[in-house]
């Protein structure tokens, strides 16, 4: 019997301190909505099946303080430790990732990477409006807040945010913003074994020397949003959703362009949600596309597609509000001027079409006629007959008198009379 039990208390502490998974993510991009939802879903996911930790693979340049603070605010209140990790060697925490780092119950980095520079400048590169510097404030104070909830040092996080200070994995570990450097996965879980973590709810030990690491990866739609949430790519489904339907309008039943169109237009609106869109910089680029549609339809000598370019082009560069709190959520400048060249150029040459179209010698019909070579039938004095492609028809010279058998050209046509002159051969 003491026997018995003796194996069963062996085997209930082996139970309770042998190694446990670790479900692990990695995120490589902008911080948005997607990764906020991402990291959420990783957090559940770890609660659920009791994993000693979830590992966070950090690099990324910076995103949106909304998503930000959703994910700070998971971190914060995770029923599991989360374990922050900048890797690989080459990786960035830069601006929002610098709050992310902070709010982990561990930050680890990888030797050769770099955290900091999370002010958050305005999006055109002009000064710090009053607007700017509240925002600045609220993120200085967001971030001690931070520091302070994890005992971490409070004075260097507040000036990655006001200086745009950035520093290595070692002078981080000096400065207390992280609490180790690892060289990889293995030598992480190895530091991490036996250290005690507070939550929310109790004391934890992590169990971590030979865990084995469970990768979660995003879904194939996440993946896609997650590409969405790039705004330059947004403002290319814009201009081409704005292009589709306004291709089919002008030509009905064309049918793909409008689709496209169409749903090019709902996956911009996606992102653009999420983004501190300037509607005035909306106004002026859809003032744009009416300008080149006019173009098309009014002949300016080019006025009007000349103000569309530049109705268009101011109208990119005011699209994303200035003096909001992000960082690297802005378009970009090539693909700004790119967009604007490549969208006159191609309502140029549709202008060119058009005005060639319209001095065009028509080919069909009365008009049609007109240049046209036949064969006088008999004499034209001046009246007479003449033959046209095989029809006959009554013609009246003039050019004087034309025998029977000379070749003729058409100068007019009138009540379904010709008027035609000798062609001297």
């Amino acid at each position: 019997m003491h026997i018995s039990l003796y194996f069963f208390f062996l085997f209930l502490l082996s139970s309770l301190t042998r190694a446990q998974t670790v479900i692990s993510i990695n995120i490589n991009s902008s911080i948005n909505p997607v990764t906020a939802a991402f990291i959420h879903d990783a957090i559940e996911k770890a609660n659920r099946e009791k994993a000693t930790c979830l590992l966070i693979h950090l690099n990324t340049p910076g995103g949106l303080l909304v998503s930000t603070r959703v994910i700070v605010s998971d971190i914060l209140g995770s029923p599991v430790p989360v374990i922050v990790y900048v890797s690989p060697a080459g990786a960035h925490a830069g601006s929002a990732g610098v709050f992310i780092t902070m709010a982990a119950n561990i930050s680890a980095m990888a030797p050769g990477t770099n955290i900091g520079a999370a002010h958050p400048i305005t999006l055109q590169g002009i000064p710090d409006s009053v607007m700017n510097e509240k925002a600045t404030n609220d993120a200085a104070a967001f971030i001690r807040t931070i520091a302070e909830w994890r005992n971490r040092n409070m004075q260097w996080p507040e000036e990655a945010v006001r200086q745009s200070v950035a520093i290595t994995e070692n002078e981080a570990l000096q400065k207390k913003v992280i609490d180790l450097i690892a060289s990889n996965d293995e030598d992480l879980l190895n530091q991490l074994d036996g250290r005690t973590i507070q939550l929310s709810t109790a004391l934890v030990t992590l169990h971590t020397k030979g865990a084995a690491i469970e990768v979660y990866e995003m879904g194939t739609l996440d993946k896609l949003l997650n590409l969405l949430s790039d705004p330059n790519i947004a403002y290319i489904l814009m201009l081409m959703g704005m292009f589709g339907i306004m291709f089919e309008l002008y030509n009905p039943g064309a049918i793909l362009p409008g689709i496209v169109g169409v749903i090019s237009l709902v996956l911009a609106f996606y992102t653009m949600h999420t983004l501190p869109i300037n509607y005035a910089g909306l106004a002026l680029i859809i003032f744009a596309i009416v300008l080149f549609i006019l173009e098309i339809k009014i002949v300016t000598h080019g006025l009007l597609a000349i103000g569309g370019a530049i109705s268009l082009l101011l109208g990119s560069l005011m699209l994303i509000r200035a003096g909001s709190s992000l960082e690297v959520v802005k378009l970009s400048r090539s693909v700004i001027i790119t967009s604007t060249v490549v969208t006159s150029l191609f309502f140029v040459f549709i202008l060119g079409l058009g005005l060639k179209a319209q001095h065009r010698k028509p080919v069909t019909g009365m008009e049609g006629m007109i240049g046209l070579t036949g064969e006088s039938l008999g004499t034209l004095n001046p009246l007479g007959k003449v033959r046209m492609h095989g029809e006959l028809w009554n013609a009246e010279s003039v050019s004087g008198n034309i025998d029977e058998g000379k070749k003729v050209r058409v100068t007019a046509i009138k009540n379904l009379k010709l008027f035609v002159e000798e062609v001297n051969v």
